[in-house]
């Protein structure tokens, strides 16, 4: 088992950055990779940032060139750093690790985008 807290969400203006955490525990040896999702009212999750356990990371197009994903394994911790936010990065994101055909979710935390 995997537990996940995010942290880092708020209220910012259209253009602005925000930093999101991700801080894992427990079985933290037999995640394989990490993500970032989001998820708008109304809407379904979806994936916006993966992290594999060698470093490699893919965005959707969407976010290309304004996000960052990065982890730090010293600290058990991932991070998505978002610049030039818009107002449809508005969303609940969550952080999930993957343990090889299993998933463990964070709760989430608010990012809202004002413009």
């Amino acid at each position: 088992q995997v537990q996940l807290v995010e942290s880092g969400g708020g209220l910012v203006q259209a253009g602005g950055s925000l930093r999101l955490s991700c801080a894992a525990s427990g079985n933290i040896r037999s995640i394989d990779s990490m993500g970032w999702y989001r998820q708008a009212p109304g809407k379904q999750r979806d994936l916006v940032a993966h992290i594999t356990s060698d470093g490699t990371a893919t965005y959707i197009d969407s976010v290309k060139g304004r996000f960052t994903i990065s982890r730090d394994n010293a600290k058990s911790t991932v991070y998505l750093q978002m610049n030039s936010l818009k107002p449809e990065d508005t969303a609940v994101y969550y952080c999930k690790a993957t343990l090889g055909v299993f998933g463990s979710w964070g709760r989430g935390t608010q990012v809202t985008v004002s413009s």
